[in-house]
């Protein structure tokens, strides 16, 4: 059900990653703050629009945090070697990195691969998933038709899937993946960025169908 947050309110949040996570597009949309202390998440400090890093009670680096942390943090990673996900990105469709976005606006997420061994017919792949695991949606370059290889040892290729994000306020993972067409992995990341849908009213489900409602 819809939680009332009064409009600019600086609000602490704890409990599990999870929930914390959950609660945050709520707060995106009555333009509050949210003060968080991730506590080991591998994923909460990817949805901050700043990041303290905070040793013996002084602050010692503050900035954007896909500028201080780091872009990627798998649950888990693997595959041949034969190529490596050197980064996936989430942008606007201004071409800036975000980690929220407003349900139903555009948005890109760029993969960049570079291959470590002569890949004759690689495969570049995004999954979305919600934040209890499941899977929202799921393509890649082999189903949309759109050739990758070959690529020689040293290669780079970047890979960008433009989308429109008509998903309901909430929390969301990618996973991307480098493999052949029969599925041999070369390199695959499992939820490796985190970032969150919000909107201005409250949406339940996970895909957003933008409802036009008549009285007759």
């Amino acid at each position: 059900m819809p939680i009332d947050v009064p409009a600019g309110a600086i609000i602490g949040l704890t409990g599990s990653a999870a929930d914390i996570a959950a609660f945050i597009p709520v707060l995106q949309a009555a333009g509050a703050t949210a003060l968080i202390a991730p506590a080991g998440s591998p994923h909460l400090h990817q949805l901050a629009d700043e990041v303290w890093l905070i040793e013996n009670g002084q602050i010692v680096e503050r900035g954007h945090a896909q500028v201080i942390l780091p872009k990627l943090n798998p649950t888990m990673r693997r595959g041949d070697g034969r190529a490596e996900v050197l980064s996936i990105d989430t942008l606007d469709a201004n071409g800036q990195p975000v980690r929220s976005f407003a349900s139903g606006s555009p948005a890109t997420i760029r993969i960049t691969v570079r291959f470590q061994a002569a890949v004759p017919d690689p495969v570049v792949g995004i999954m979305i998933r919600t934040r209890i695991g499941m899977e929202v949606y799921g393509t890649n370059t082999e189903l949309e038709q759109v050739k990758v290889g070959p690529c020689s040892p040293g290669d780079e290729r970047t890979i960008s899937f433009r989308v429109q994000c008509d998903l309901c306020p909430g929390y969301y993972t990618l996973t991307a993946a480098s493999h052949d067409p029969d599925g041999v992995w070369h390199d695959w990341l499992e939820d490796a960025v985190s970032f969150t849908v919000s909107d201005t009213r409250y949406t339940a489900g996970v895909a957003n169908l933008h409802a036009k409602v008549e009285l007759s």
